[in-house]
Parts: C-alpha cells; sequence; structure tokens
C-alpha cells in the first residue's frame, strides 16, 4: 500500500484541512503515516503568518526528502501561496499548491509519479469567489471537532499577510455546514469550533445569511451539546448578536475577541477597526448576558513606533479588562505588508522585555480568572489522559478553563460534572462528582 505522511503548521484552519486532505488520499488507497516516518508522499501544509513558519516549512521539506529520497514533496498552504517561485527552488519540491484547489491533490501527485515534472499550481487567489468545499466524513480520536465555515479575509491589517495568502472572503453555504455537523453529532461529538480566517465575516458574500444564522443552526442539531467560535472580531459582538446568542445554551460562555493593542494610536496604525473604547464597551456587553463569560485575546508587542508610553497604554488596557487568557506574540515584518516598510522598527530587545511583561500580566490574569471558579461544580468535556499529573485526565469547562481530575473507565469525549478543587498552573484541579 502506498504511504503519505502530512506535516502542518500554524491555525486550526490548517489542521481541518489536512485532515480533509488526508481523507481524500485515504479514499485513494493510501495509507497514513507519522510524519518521521519513510512515506511515499509528503504534504506539508504551510504557514507564513510569521517568518519562522516559513523557515519551519522549508526545514521539514527538507528532512521529508532525507528520510527518502525517492519522495514526492507536495508543499501547499498559504507560504506556498505567496512565495511560490522560492517555494519552487527548494530542491525535492514536486508539487506546490497554494490555498486552492487542496481537493486535486491527489491527482497531482498521481500525475507526478507518471511524467515526473514538477507542478506548480498555485493560482491567483484574488480571482477566486467560491468556498472550496472541503469536507471531513470521519473526525478520529478527538473529541472537539473544528469546523471550517470560511475562507479569506477583506480586513487588510497593516501587519498581516493572511489576505494576501487567503484572498477575498468566501462563505461556506449553511446547508453544507449543517450536513457536516450532523455527522459530527452521530460520530458522538460533543462539541463544534466554528472557524474560518475570518469567522466574523461569515455570510457577507451571500444572501440572507450571517453567522448568527450558522450559530442557530448549528444549535438545532440533535447531539451537539456545545458550540465554540474561534477568533472574531470585537465588531461582530452587537447588542442583538449578544441578545440573541445568549439565548442559545449550547453556546459556550467563552470569546475570543483578538486585540492586538490597548492603544487607540498604535490600532489606527495597524488599520483595526475599532477603539478601545469600542472593544471595553463590546466586553461589558458581553459579560451583562453571560456572567462566567471566559474573554481571551491575542497582544502584539513591539509593533512599528510602539513607544514606551504606548506600551503602557496597552498592558493598563490588559490589567483593566481582566483577560481569562492572553496570547503575547512579538511583531514580526513580512514582506509584502505596509508594516513591514514602516520606520521605527522597535529593537528586539525592547520586544524581548515587554513580551516577558505581558507574559508575567497574562498568568496572573488566568490565575486570578480560575480563582472565582474554585468550590464550584462545572460540566467538563473529558479530551485525553494528562501528560503532566500521572492518573489524571483533563478537559475544559464550557467557559475554556482547563481542569485534571481522577476518573474510572472509558470517559474520553463524555461531559461529566468535576467539583473545581484547587489551582494548578493556569488550570484547576478537581474531582468527578456523582450526578
Amino acid at each position: 500500500m502506498k504511504t503519505v505522511a502530512f506535516y502542518t503548521l500554524g491555525c486550526k484552519v490548517n489542521q481541518y484541512e489536512t485532515e480533509a486532505m488526508g481523507e481524500l488520499f485515504q479514499k485513494a488507497g493510501y495509507e497514513i503515516v507519522d510524519s518521521e516516518s519513510r512515506a511515499d508522499v509528503y504534504v506539508i501544509n504551510t504557514c507564513t503568518v510569521t517568518n519562522l513558519g516559513d523557515r519551519k516549512s522549508r526545514q521539514f521539506i527538507r528532512r521529508s526528502k532525507k528520510i527518502n529520497p525517492e519522495a514526492i514533496i507536495a508543499v501547499v498552504g498559504c507560504y506556498a501561496q505567496t512565495s511560490p517561485d522560492e517555494v519552487l527552488s527548494i530542491e525535492g519540491v514536486n508539487i506546490i499548491l497554494g490555498t486552492n484547489d487542496r481537493n486535486k491533490i491527489v491527482e497531482y501527485v498521481e500525475n507526478i509519479q507518471a511524467d515526473h515534472e514538477k507542478i506548480n499550481a498555485v493560482e491567483d487567489i484574488m480571482l477566486i469567489k467560491e468556498f472550496e468545499e472541503m469536507t471531513i466524513g470521519e473526525v478520529k480520536g478527538k473529541t472537539r471537532a473544528f469546523l471550517k465555515i470560511q475562507e479569506g479575509c477583506n480586513q487588510y491589517c497593516t501587519y498581516c499577510i493572511i489576505p494576501y495568502a487567503r484572498g477575498p472572503i468566501r462563505s461556506r453555504k449553511l446547508e453544507d455546514i449543517i450536513k457536516e455537523v450532523e455527522r459530527l453529532a452521530e460520530n458522538q461529538f460533543k462539541e463544534v469550533v466554528l472557524t474560518g480566517i475570518h469567522v466574523a465575516s461569515y455570510g457577507k458574500d451571500l444572501e440572507n445569511t450571517s453567522l448568527l444564522e450558522v450559530i442557530k443552526g448549528v444549535h438545532s442539531v440533535e447531539g451537539i451539546e456545545r458550540i465554540r467560535l474561534s477568533s472574531i472580531e470585537p465588531t461582530v459582538a452587537s447588542e442583538e448578536f449578544i441578545q440573541e446568542i445568549s439565548k442559545l445554551d449550547k453556546v459556550c460562555p467563552h470569546f475570543h475577541l483578538s486585540l492586538q493593542s490597548g492603544c487607540n494610536e498604535t490600532l489606527k496604525r495597524m488599520n483595526r477597526k475599532y477603539t478601545t473604547e469600542e472593544y471595553k464597551e463590546i466586553v461589558e456587553r458581553l459579560r451583562r448576558h453571560m456572567p462566567d463569560l471566559s474573554i481571551t485575546t491575542d497582544v502584539m508587542v513591539g509593533f512599528p513606533g510602539e513607544t514606551d508610553e504606548e506600551f503602557d497604554h496597552t498592558y493598563n488596557f490588559v490589567t483593566e479588562i481582566g483577560f481569562s487568557q492572553i496570547h503575547v506574540f512579538k511583531y514580526s515584518p513580512r514582506k509584502g505588508t505596509p508594516a513591514a516598510k514602516y520606520k521605527n522598527q522597535v529593537s528586539s530587545e525592547i520586544k524581548n522585555k515587554r513580551s516577558e511583561k505581558l507574559l508575567e500580566l497574562a498568568q496572573k490574569s488566568a490565575i486570578k480568572y480560575n480563582e472565582r471558579f474554585v468550590g464550584r461544580t462545572k460540566s467538563v468535556l473529558i479530551e485525553t489522559a494528562s501528560d503532566t499529573l500521572e492518573g489524571y485526565f483533563e478537559g475544559l469547562t464550557d467557559n475554556y478553563i482547563r481542569v485534571f481530575s481522577k476518573a474510572q473507565g472509558h470517559v474520553e469525549g463524555k461531559l461529566i460534572p468535576v467539583r473545581l478543587d484547587e489551582l494548578h498552573g493556569e488550570g484547576i484541579i478537581g474531582h468527578l462528582v456523582d450526578e
């Protein structure tokens, strides 16, 4: 039997697309093997959000060729889309495929096997107007299912390469989303995470639908007990949107509202579409309707021109909001974006100091949020045996607290009431409660 190995970098959307491509290879008679194993075909699904993503992609291409010099190497995804000539020049690459037409990957591999000519199938992504339907029929060995509902981004933040890598917004048809959710429910999944490149834009290219309609549609599927949204723009959370979703008991009280900066001057240079005042108002609105709400976010440090005073604004704003989790990352110039040409680039030394300061705040903020729930009983979706606590399983509450508890028998994929006893790092240790 022919074998294929996948190596995936980057976001949850990439992971979803890798699973979909894996099914295409299985249907064609391939066996999927580990990325460290010898395989006939290696598919590298790349990320280009940072320079590090590009570098890791190149490293794995070379490593795969060392494992099996005769293997076919297919490079797909964002790095392939934005830098096709660069990728094609890497020794050993046979196929490059961008962020569209991934459904044809097996066909391209079979063509290579026949005539050994290199294939460059990267298209102008800006001309693609239709959502590429990549369906996962059977998600294996997981408890939470990520479901891609949207592709592309029209925001053009000045630091971000993604609109150039993924193209304009394209939304998946509502009926196709619901069909896949029904399959997930049949496969005993309890939680669905709605994901995409810019989820808040869902439906803007379709008639008579919206993100709210998707949530309502998924909510009606029997067997699904939790609905979670991946990162969304704060501006999607209008009063009407919040009122409507607060009536839906399957919607998790957890929102990842991307912040990037807590300083209005920096946000303006980033071309973000909100002010800190608007962001704070949205958070307060959400908390009024969902008292246990968890707000997680991303914050960038060292954006070009960020002064000590601007960073202090961010630090103070983040402190004031009180996030349950903060993903802190350092600005990385991306060739082809406006910010890469901005003057007043911030030194690595200053970025590192600011990052350390915010990471320390992030840890305190997570602990402070979790402390509120010690002594309470919460329903936990058990995911897996813990790597860090022997004899314990771990999973997530609806409001995104990681919980560790001992359990008997097969508990993965089950929603179990757990009494939350004591803090453990940025999570909580608890014990199962008899229902």
